[in-house]
């Protein structure tokens, strides 16, 4: 990550844009961009003003997203690597949730897989193994989220916007713990998807950085190299399994993700 044009973007710009986000994300509203001077201009200014974001919301972060965890979800919207975004418990749904779609702009939903933490994996000067990570999880979880953002076109803002406004965070639902995902085949398990009661395109979880396990690594290395942990109690999903499911008012999706359990929503106007 650059740390280029950081002396002139200041605190005071961080937290004047993550306030305007905030406020676009309280009245349902949206802007094409960031103003010029409060606009980031690398993925460190854009986590800075993503933190800044977090103050001000005030609620507690339950996890982590992470965004753009396939080739044709980077270049959809234009980033050349993942991206992290807290999620917040204000913003989690129960399974089974009716879920508005009133102000989303994507109209989609993400079949994911969730790993909640059982240790603390405090930041270090060495990046963690995949090993480490996986010894400090304590489940796997079936997962939607449902994306949103504040800007029109958010396939045009470029990276550190897009890491400002939360990667994209809005919606979660998180589903039941599994307990024997250690043996889950994570490359070729199909994870079963249902629009409406039709079944569409399985999942693979090699469609997440080629391994989800790889995926959850990454972040929290990303996590790492900024100074930050990932805290024991707190998720992470890992990024879509399959291309966004498309929803419309009245629509219900669900996702079998066998051994590891189940989980579904319906859709409102």
């Amino acid at each position: 990550m650059s740390a280029a044009n950081s002396g002139s973007f200041t605190s005071d710009k961080q937290q004047q844009a993550a306030g305007l986000l905030h406020d676009l994300w309280t009245r349902k509203d949206r802007c094409a961009a960031l103003p010029d001077d409060q606009r980031p201009l690398d993925r460190l200014q854009g986590y800075a003003v993503q933190a800044a974001f977090a103050q001000i919301h005030g609620s507690p972060v339950s996890g982590w997203k992470i965004a753009a965890t396939s080739v044709d979800g980077q270049r959809h919207i234009g980033v050349d690597g993942p991206l992290a975004g807290r999620i917040y418990s204000d913003r989690l749904l129960p399974v089974g949730a009716s879920v508005s779609l009133t102000s989303n702009l994507m109209h989609v939903a993400e079949i994911e897989f969730a790993f909640s933490f059982a240790k603390t994996l405090p930041p270090r000067s060495t990046e963690y193994t995949v090993a480490e990570v996986l010894e400090a999880v304590a489940a796997v979880h079936p997962s939607i989220e449902i994306p949103d953002s504040r800007y029109e076109d958010f396939v045009s803002v470029g990276a550190p916007q897009l890491i400002a406004d939360n990667a994209c965070a809005c919606l979660f639902i998180l589903g039941q713990a599994a307990n024997d995902w250690k043996t889950f085949d994570y490359l070729n398990q199909s994870i079963h998807v249902t629009l409406n009661g039709e079944a569409i395109d399985a999942g693979y979880g090699r469609n997440v950085l080629g391994d989800p396990r790889v995926a959850l690594t990454w972040i929290v290395n990303e996590l790492s190299g900024m100074g930050m942990a990932m805290q024991a109690g707190q998720f992470v999903t890992t990024g879509t399994c399959r291309v966004p499911v498309k929803v419309k008012a009245g629509d219900a999706v669900h996702a079998d993700f066998g051994p590891l359990g189940q989980v579904s929503c319906r859709f409102t106007a």
